[in-house]
């Protein structure tokens, strides 16, 4: 039997950081996206509820494949087993300004 591969995926969407656990990853046919497929969600008891991750069940119920922006992808890491999902603020603790994700392609610059 073999044992199906779980990934972690670390994205930014919309000012937060989301963390995915998927079974599949790949290169999209469609230029500058990542395709995320079977999504895993935890089976939990009724008594523990996590407010961020029920956010994201709901958020992503009936998708079968969803298409993330490359340039928005912070990291995809092969993990032993899967984890909680959950979306976070994205805050700068540092006092730097980062200027990352940028897109791949800025039309209008000049070539020079």
């Amino acid at each position: 039997m073999t044992k199906k591969r779980v990934y972690r995926i670390k994205f930014i969407s919309q000012g937060k950081l989301y963390e995915l656990f998927a079974r599949e990853v790949g290169q999209s046919t469609m230029y500058g996206f990542v395709e995320l497929g079977e999504i895993i969600f935890g089976e939990k008891s009724a008594m523990v509820v996590d407010p961020s991750e029920e956010h994201l069940k709901a958020e992503f119920a009936g998708v079968k494949r969803t298409y993330i922006p490359m340039h928005s992808i912070l990291r995809i890491d092969e993990v032993n087993k899967e984890g909680i999902n959950k979306i976070t603020e994205v805050t700068n603790t540092e006092g730097n300004i980062a200027v990352f994700p940028s897109p791949l392609y800025t039309p209008g610059k000049d070539k020079k």
